[in-house]
């Protein structure tokens, strides 16, 4: 029986154990969105892990959606992460770097003057987002011409290959929890009429077109793509009766280009729809699975029954940087300290003490 203690090649890449660190916002860049040596230790601290997946970085300037997040399109940001990627190396860890543009989530005092947040189509997202000046309404983006649309894939290729000089192991494209390739997967932010929207084959273009071109610049077998089918965070909207057919089309496209794998947030009962993804996925699975409150050792079951074959934890794994360890020995488990998820010092980041 395989378990998640047990090793696994990931098209290429040997990873130690099937335990991954999910990716998750930490808003603790320093100046020109960087990575700092802060961030270096906190990755370095989880490096047991089987696969590190960091936290969302921007490929362009007009991708951020959230105060103090990195980026990967500078020198200054790519030499900033090669501490990082250099200190999990030397523990023997494996860092994907997550490349996520936030799209319509944001606001325009979060960019340079001029600038506003762009997405498939001009439907702002219901909701805030968090400023330096305190909470602001999502506002109007606007909609990307065709012109921009094949220059955002550019930015997402040029970002995957920045990673690679940095030294990460492979990068990971973030189409899930409701930004720039969620919104144009989704019927309700996509209301597109020309070739990227419309029908879930032009829907799934942007995604398909994105992880072919950072294929093709990278490597497939150093490029994964994160989806969370019907997840309704920021303010997504996708019908139960459109979810089949737009993601056994997008993974059965995705599955053709050989991919490194293939990550699953699953969000409430959709366990049916997950299956059939990883059963239309010849790569590795990762899955996320859907849990009242943060992913637990229950979920090690699903590697041994043969759900998913790498099983990442969010959560857990901040708090504990040491987890394949706690999870191999039964806990015990640090608790989560979610007044300091998001920006600051040392404090809720590096630490979380281990076993």
């Amino acid at each position: 029986m395989t378990t998640a203690f047990d090793s696994i090649d990931l098209s290429g890449t040997p990873l130690s154990n099937r335990i991954a660190m999910a990716p998750m916002t930490r808003s603790r860049a320093g100046d020109g969105a960087t990575a700092t040596e802060l961030t270096a230790e906190y990755y370095a601290q989880r490096a047991s892990a089987g696969l590190i997946i960091t936290e969302g970085i921007q490929p362009s300037v007009v991708g951020q959606g959230y105060p103090d997040t990195p980026g990967l399109h500078s020198a200054e940001q790519i030499a900033s992460w090669r501490k990082v990627t250099e200190a999990v190396h030397a523990k023997g860890g494996k860092i994907f770097a997550q490349i996520m543009h936030t799209g319509r989530i944001g606001h325009p005092v979060l960019l340079p003057d001029g600038l506003v947040n762009v997405a498939p189509s001009a439907i702002p997202a219901k909701g805030q987002v968090y400023t330096a000046d305190g909470p602001k309404d999502f506002v109007t983006p606007r909609e990307l011409t065709g012109e921009e649309v094949r220059a955002t894939i550019a930015d997402f290729a040029a970002a995957a290959r920045n990673a690679i000089d940095a030294g990460f192991d492979g990068v990971e494209l973030h189409g899930a929890n409701g930004y720039l390739i969620h919104q144009f997967l989704a019927p309700g932010s996509n209301q597109r009429t020309d070739e990227w929207g419309g029908t879930p084959e032009n829907r799934i273009r942007f995604a398909v077109e994105t992880a072919k071109v950072v294929a093709a610049e990278i490597g497939a077998a150093r490029t994964g793509i994160r989806l969370s089918p019907g997840n309704p965070f920021n303010d997504i909207s996708e019908p139960q009766d459109d979810l089949e057919a737009t993601y056994t089309a997008l993974v059965k496209e995705l599955d053709a280009l050989n991919l490194a794998y293939l990550h699953v947030m699953e969000v409430g009962p959709v366990r049916d729809l997950v299956s059939a993804l990883r059963g239309g996925f010849g790569g590795t699975f990762v899955l996320n699975p859907s849990t009242e409150g943060p992913t637990g050792p229950d979920a090690l079951a699903l590697i041994e029954d043969g759900t998913a074959d790498v099983v990442s934890f969010g959560a857990l794994f901040l708090a504990n940087p040491d987890l394949p360890a706690r999870l191999k020995a039964e806990g015990p488990y640090n608790t989560p300290d979610t007044a300091t998820f998001y920006g600051g010092t040392e404090k809720g980041y590096t630490d979380y003490p281990a076993l």
